[in-house]
C-alpha cells in the first residue's frame, strides 16, 4: 500500500471525538496570541525589557507546574472537565491581564496564565490516548502536532495585524478561542472509559508508580537532554545567525522553514515510522536533531545553516510524534495524564534551561558549544536505547509498552 494511501486511511479510521480534539486545539493554538506579544505589550506600556522579560519567564514556569497538575487533574477529575477548566480558566485570566497595571499583580496573573493556558495539554493527550488504539497513535500523534504547528503559525500572522490596531483585541481574541475550546469540549468530546490490567490496580497511586517505572525515567532523563538542545533553536541560534551577519530576517526564515517542513511531510512521514520499534526511531530522531546542531559549529554560510535546521527537523519529525505515541503506550491507563504531564514537563524544563545555560556557553566559546549539544542530544539517543534492554531485563509493568 502507498504512503498516501496509508495516511489516508490512518486519518480515516480515527474516531469523530478525535478530530474535535484537533479542531478545539487548532481553534486555541490559533488564538495564542498574548504570549507571542506580552513582552511588547509590557515594553509598550512602560515596563523595561528586564520587567517584561520576568513576566514572560514567569508565563514559563507556569506552564512546567501545568504539566504536573493538568497531569494530575486528567487522572483525577478526568480529561474534558481538565480541558475546560483549563480553557474557561486561561480566558478569565487573558481578560483581567488586559485591565491591570501594577508589576507585582502582572506578574503574578502572567504565571497563572502559563498554568491555566497549558493545564490541558496532558489531559489532550491522555485523552487521545484513550480514543485511538496503540496501532494508531504515532498517526493521530503526528495529526494532533499538525494542528498545533498550523493553529499557531497562522495565529501569530493574525495576531500581528489585531496588535497593529489594538492590544486589548489581542488579548479578547486569546481569551474567546479558549472559550470556544472549552465549549467544544463540553458539547462533543467525552471521556473514554478504559479499563487496564487487574494487575495495574495494585500500583502506588499518583507520581510515585512513575517514579518506580525506571525504563520511563532514562527516557524522561533523555527527552530532557534533546530538549536543552532543540530550544536552542529559538534562542542562542538568533545569536549564531546575527553573529554571522545575517538579518533577523534570514533567522525567521530558517525558523519558518521548520515550521513549513513539519506541516508538509511529518504526517506522510508517520505512515513509515508507524510501524518500526519506537526506540530506535525516537533515538535516530534525537541523533539527528544531535547532528543538526553540531552542524552549527561548521556553518559559516547560508546554505549549511539551511542544510542544519533541514537536518535537526527530519530528527524533529522522526522522534516526536513516536515518542508521543510511546509515552501514551507505556503508561498504565489510569496514569495516562500524569506520564503525558511528565514528559511535558522535560520541555518546559528546556525552555528555561536552555536560553540562560545556552547563552553562557555560547558566549564561551560558540563552535564548542554547538559540539557539546550534538554530545548531549546523542546521550540522549544512547539512553533510549539502553532503557530498551533494561525493558528486555525487567519484568514489564502490567498496563504498560515494553
Amino acid at each position: 500500500m502507498s504512503v498516501e494511501r496509508s495516511l489516508r486511511r490512518n486519518l480515516r479510521e480515527l474516531p469523530t471525538a478525535a478530530w474535535v480534539l484537533f479542531a478545539g486545539t487548532f481553534v486555541n493554538r490559533f488564538g495564542s496570541f498574548v504570549m507571542t506579544f506580552l513582552i511588547l505589550y509590557l515594553t509598550r506600556r512602560g515596563f523595561s525589557p528586564p520587567q517584561a522579560g520576568a513576566a514572560v519567564s514567569l508565563y514559563g514556569l507556569g506552564g512546567v507546574a501545568a504539566s504536573v497538575l493538568g497531569g494530575e487533574l486528567a487522572d483525577r477529575i478526568g480529561r474534558t472537565r481538565t480541558i475546560t477548566l483549563s480553557m474557561f480558566g486561561s480566558a478569565a485570566v487573558m481578560l483581567t491581564l488586559s485591565q491591570v497595571d501594577r508589576l507585582p499583580v502582572i506578574f503574578l496573573l502572567t504565571t497563572l496564565a502559563g498554568l491555566t493556558s497549558e493545564a490541558y495539554r496532558p489531559a489532550s493527550s491522555a485523552l487521545l490516548a484513550d480514543l485511538v488504539p496503540a496501532g494508531q497513535r504515532v498517526s493521530a500523534f503526528a495529526a494532533l502536532r499538525f494542528t498545533v504547528n498550523a493553529g499557531f503559525a497562522l495565529g501569530a500572522a493574525t495576531a500581528g495585524l489585531l496588535a497593529q490596531r489594538s492590544f486589548f483585541l489581542v488579548f479578547v481574541s486569546d481569551a474567546l478561542t479558549s472559550v470556544i475550546f472549552g465549549v467544544l469540549a463540553i458539547v462533543a468530546i467525552r471521556d473514554v472509559e478504559v479499563h487496564g490490567p487487574v494487575g495495574e490496580q495494585r500500583r502506588p497511586p499518583g507520581y510515585a508508580a512513575l517514579l518506580g517505572d525506571r525504563v520511563f525515567l532514562l527516557f524522561l532523563i533523555a527527552a530532557l537532554l534533546v530538549a536543552f538542545v532543540y530550544l536552542q533553536s529559538y534562542s542562542t541560534f538568533a545569536l549564531q545567525v546575527r553573529a554571522l551577519g545575517f538579518s533577523s530576517a534570514v533567522y525567521g526564515g530558517l525558523i519558518a522553514l521548520n515550521g513549513l517542513l513539519i506541516v508538509l511531510l511529518e504526517l506522510p512521514l508517520t505512515s513509515w515510522t508507524q510501524h518500526r520499534p519506537p526506540r530506535p526511531v525516537i533515538a535516530a530522531g534525537f541523533l539527528l536533531v544531535g547532528i543538526g546542531f553540531s552542524l552549527l559549529a561548521v556553518a559559516h554560510v547560508l546554505p549549511l545553516l539551511i542544510l542544519a535546521v533541514l537536518t535537526w527537523t527530519f530528527g524533529e519529525m522522526l522522534n516526536s510524534p513516536m515518542a508521543g505515541a510511546y509515552v501514551a503506550d507505556r503508561a498504565p491507563v489510569r496514569l495516562r495524564g500524569r506520564y503525558q504531564g511528565a514528559w511535558g514537563l522535560t520541555w518546559g524544563l528546556g525552555l528555561i534551561l536552555g536560553p540562560v545555560i545556552g547563552a553562557s556557553l555560547f558566549a564561551w566559546n560558540p563552535s564548542g558549544f554547538w559540539l557539546i549539544c550534538g554530545l548531549l542530544a546523542a546521550a540522549g539517543s544512547v539512553l533510549v536505547l539502553v532503557s530498551g534492554r533494561l525493558a528486555n531485563r525487567t519484568t514489564p509493568v502490567p498496563g504498560n509498552a515494553g
